[in-house]
């Protein structure tokens, strides 16, 4: 027996904390995150209950019966002289969630069979697009966060700074500190308050944007630090990682 189908910022919470927004959902969240303390609220009671939970998955073998199928299938193809076929593996995850019950996850294989042509094709198949890498910088002493997102496969930067007010006297400045010893500083521009604001960064500083890698917030003059190769004093830091 389930509870009731989330709906609304419930299910909008759940599903930011099993990581399933991407791209302009998933930076429209972190917006909600650093200027609505009632949404960060919900998201952090769902992480705190999804927690103990994920630590219960146990990894799933395929059966006996699962192996016997796929060599069946690949005799008959045999036996019949078909094309070429190709394996695939893919796995579908079902996630149901219930108002004060666990998230289920059931991963199935299936098997794909697709005939090709008879020329063969030797150019590379795709890489598969990167993951995001987030950031979340805390805002004072406050609930409110700076939300940074970074998007490999566009060189696209995204910064939620809903939560960040204006004083009239002082900016406030992103730098990029890759990891390894001896990595040098990089600006990533000023934060303009209360937007959300998405930057596309030059092959270079895209490049250096790895995980691990920290955001630095430091506090400048108007207009951002008037030397580019050092911050002024930070406020606050995050920590790219890969969702």
């Amino acid at each position: 027996m389930t509870g009731p189908e989330l709906e609304g910022d419930e299910r909008l919470a759940a599903e930011y904390a099993m990581g399933l927004l991407e791209g302009e959902e998933l930076l429209a969240a972190r917006g909600r995150m650093a200027n609505e303390p009632a949404f960060a609220g919900l998201v952090s009671r769902w992480e705190q209950h999804l927690m103990p939970l994920l630590d219960d998955v146990a990894d799933a073998a395929p059966s006996p019966e699962v192996w016997d199928r796929i060599a069946s299938e690949l005799a008959e193809a045999a036996e019949k002289d078909s094309p070429v076929v190709i394996l695939q593996r893919r796995v579908t995850l079902w996630q149901r969630i219930a108002a004060g019950s666990a998230v289920a996850a059931v991963a199935a294989l299936a098997l794909l069979f697709v005939p090709v042509a008879n020329t063969v094709d030797d150019r590379p198949a795709p890489a598969p697009d990167a993951p995001p890498l987030v950031a979340s910088i805390p805002i004072a002493d406050t609930p409110l966060r700076i939300g940074v997102t970074f998007l490999p496969e566009r060189d696209d930067m995204l910064v939620a700074a809903d939560g960040l007010t204006a004083d009239g006297v002082h900016d406030h400045e992103l730098w990029l500190v890759p990891p390894g010893e001896g990595a040098q500083v990089q600006s990533l521009g000023v934060v303009a308050p209360g937007t959300q604001k998405r930057v596309h960064l030059d092959a270079g500083l895209a490049q250096s944007m790895r995980d691990g890698a920290q955001i630095l917030l430091s506090r400048e003059p108007l207009g951002g630090a008037p030397d580019k190769s050092a911050p002024g004093p930070v406020v606050a830091e995050g920590t790219l990682q890969k969702t």
